[in-house]
């Protein structure tokens, strides 16, 4: 499966890049819409690191006018 990957990768980089958009239509395919993409995760992750820290800014807090 590592060696798949790596192959993967190794075609990604020599794909010309006014093609890559389309291969990236196609791989897109296979990412499941409930799954989070890893910048997400990061985000998430993050988020609840402010939150435990309290580095946050409460609804009530904001300025809204």
């Amino acid at each position: 499966m590592v060696a798949m990957r790596k192959q993967l990768h190794d075609i990604i980089d020599i794909v010309d890049s006014s093609e890559l958009n389309i291969l990236y239509q196609v791989l897109a395919q296979f990412i499941p819409e409930d799954a989070p993409m890893p910048d997400e995760v990061e985000a998430i992750r993050l988020g609840r690191e402010e939150i435990k820290n309290g580095e946050t800014v409460g609804f009530d807090d904001i300025d809204w006018d």
